[in-house]
Formats: C-alpha cells, structure tokens, sequence
C-alpha cells in the first residue's frame, strides 16, 4: 500500500504542473488577448512535437509497430466525430462563445494524462527510484504543454480561471491512470499500446484541423513569421526534453 500512496502522491503532484500557467492571471485581458495567438502557435508545435517525438516513439520502440497507427487514426477519426457531435450539440450559430476545439483538446489532454499516470504507476511498482525518475521526466515534459494548451483555452473562449480549472481537472486524470497502472501492472503494456498512439492521434487532430487553419489567419507577414518561429520552438523544447530527460 506504500507503493500505492507514493502513486496517488506524485501524480497527485504531476497534475499541478497545469497550474504552471497561473502567471497569466497577473496579466490584464488585454495584454493576454495580445500574446494569446503566440501561445497557440506554441501548442501547435508542442502537440504535434508530443505526437510525434514522445507518443509514437514510445509506442513503436514499447510494442513494435503492430496496429500502433491503426490506433493513431482511430484516435484521429474518433476526436473528429467528438467534434462533430459537439459542434452540431453546443454550436448552431455561425458565432459560437467557446469554440467547440477546446473540449476536443481537453479530452486529448485528459488521455495523454491518463497515459501518464499508468507510466509512472508501472514504474513505481518496479522500483520507487524508477517512479521518481519517470516523475521528474513527465512535469519537465508538462510545462510547456502545459502552457500551450493553456493558450488554446484562452483562445476559444474560456476565461482566465475557467481554463486553468479544467487544465488541473484534466491533470488529475494522471491519478486515475496511476492507480489502474498499480492494480493492473501486469497489462498496463496492453493499455499503453492502445492510449499512447490514440492520443498521439487526437493531439495530431486538435493541431492540424483546428489550430494551424486559425493561425493561417494572421495577415500579418512578421507577426506569421513570429507565430511560425515560435511553433517550432515549441516542437524543439519537446525533443530536447525528451533526449535530455528521457522516459
């Protein structure tokens, strides 16, 4: 039951790292809505940099490549049906006050969370000094997704408070998923053979289909060019993360 409590207790603290974005709430309305569009293009890169340099990577070099891109477009087609119902559900005017790819990144964040917690609670049922090791390397992979997912938040309407609530409700997901890696060890690789590359797929979705069409909409030749720079630093701090702090 150690092992258990040291479980809940991490990724209890892991899910806190959403909180990492509270320095906005320092900023005035209008200074956010200035630097918002550049917290989208870092989330673009930091999802797709996720997808793409930490999911897929650890799913292929886990489980080989057997189904795994069968699952990404499961993920990709099940959050573009999530999106549909949610639009014809909550969005029947042109104009709609949150934008219905918030919730869509929110569950991708709540399953890349879950995916998480059953990493570290597997780890910590080898070894507690491996579950710390794992710990440490997934807040250091949070913090700019963080912050990018965040912006998106902003970004589709949610107020100031209301976005930092559902990114910590979304961490907490990392509990679940630490204490289903406890009781289910000895399976937790046929659960991640499925959750790692499906978020990879609904992270991939949320990029592609909702935040870079919005960024093509900046007219602004250096300002495109700004948002351009910071998604690739955004891609960049993930793969660096990942061969500096690997899990």
């Amino acid at each position: 039951m150690a092992t258990l409590f040291l479980i809940i207790l991490f990724t209890f603290l892991v899910s806190l790292v959403s909180f990492v974005a509270a320095f906005s709430l320092l900023l005035k309305d209008k200074v956010l809505h200035k630097i918002v569009g550049f917290l989208v293009d870092l989330s673009i890169g930091v999802l797709l940099g996720v997808a793409f340099l930490d999911l897929l990577p650890d799913a292929i070099e886990k489980f080989g490549l057997e189904n795994i891109f069968i699952y990404v477009l499961a993920g990709f087609f099940l959050f573009f049906l999530i999106e549909k119902v949610l639009h014809w559900r909550h969005c029947h005017d042109e104009d709609c006050a949150v934008h219905t790819f918030a919730y869509i990144n929110l569950l991708g964040e709540a399953v890349h969370n879950l995916t998480d917690g059953l990493i570290i609670g597997a780890a910590f049922v080898i070894d507690y000094k491996l579950g710390i090791a794992t710990v440490l390397a997934v807040v250091l992979h949070e913090i700019p997704h963080e912050i990018g997912n965040f912006g998106v938040l902003i970004y589709a309407g949610f107020k100031k408070t209301k976005a930092l609530l559902f990114n910590f409700l979304t961490g907490l997901t990392a509990v679940v998923g630490g204490i289903l890696g406890f009781y289910l060890s000895q399976y937790v690789g046929v659960t991640a053979n499925f959750l790692l590359p499906f978020a990879a797929g609904g992270f991939i979705y949320v990029a592609a289909s909702d935040l870079i069409p919005e960024g093509k909409k900046e007219r602004d030749l250096k300002k495109s060019i700004t948002g351009f720079v910071i998604a690739v630093i955004g891609v960049l701090c993930v793969y660096f993360l990942a061969i500096i702090f690997p899990e």
